[in-house]
């Protein structure tokens, strides 16, 4: 694994906090609800090459 997906990942963990925080003090619950969705989103994105990288090495694995 790769110190710059971590590295990705906390980054855009700490941003959403961030956010998350602001709007929440500020009482837009709605808008800090749906930063964290797209947190979680982005994050998904970043990791799907991943899973389809160990996915494929499972798979050839199994192949032998």
């Amino acid at each position: 694994m790769d110190i710059d997906l971590i590295l990705k990942i906390a980054a855009v963990g700490l941003i959403v906090s961030i956010l998350n925080q602001i709007l929440v003090r500020a009482e837009k619950s709605e808008y800090a609800t749906l930063t964290t969705l797209m947190g979680v989103i982005v994050v998904l994105m970043i990791l799907i090459p991943q899973i389809r990288a160990l996915l494929a090495a499972v798979r050839e694995l199994i192949e032998f």
